[in-house]
């Protein structure tokens, strides 16, 4: 099973179907709420590959928004390893490069209210910033949620 058909199968499995928005969508939120970053870049990822229209560079900032709370969990979890303690610098650059793809979709955008996204961004960032690199402000007790608009809760999908 290749690594596409077995995303599709997740989210098959997690019944999505029948909102307004794409399960690959929906199950992007789901896992990152849990805090499967990885996943949650993995699952909108497979969307994202799909799409030539104008939510791509919508879809590529929550892969790197995703992306940037990957490298922040891997240095909570292991702050003395070599590669894994050095993830603070490439975080604010995916933080940074989400940013700039979320920018340009204003306010709201597939019912994501960006202003609590980019708050969410420049928070993280600055704490990182603040300490010079040295603090990371993730916290498994503390992970941020997303809100996804329209939804109701399912299997993991916050509403």
């Amino acid at each position: 099973m290749s690594k596409g058909e077995r995303i599709e199968a997740y989210v098959r499995s997690l019944g999505l179907e029948g909102s307004q928005y794409d399960p690959c969508y929906l199950a992007y939120f789901g896992c990152f709420n849990a805090q499967d970053y990885y996943e949650a870049h993995d699952v909108l990822e497979h969307l994202w590959l799909g799409v030539r229209d104008g939510d791509y560079a919508f879809y590529k900032g929550l892969i790197q928004l995703a992306g940037a709370f990957v490298h922040l969990k891997k240095q909570h979890a292991r702050p003395w390893h070599p590669k894994d303690g050095r993830r603070m610098h490439p975080a604010v650059r995916l933080f940074a490069l989400a940013e700039g793809n979320l920018l340009p979709y204003g306010r709201r955008h597939l019912g994501l209210d960006l202003d609590e996204v980019l708050a969410l961004i420049h928070r993280h960032v600055g704490a990182i910033k603040e300490s010079d690199y040295t603090r990371n402000p993730w916290v498994p007790e503390d992970a941020p949620v997303l809100k996804v608009p329209g939804s109701r809760e399912r299997k993991g999908v916050a509403s």
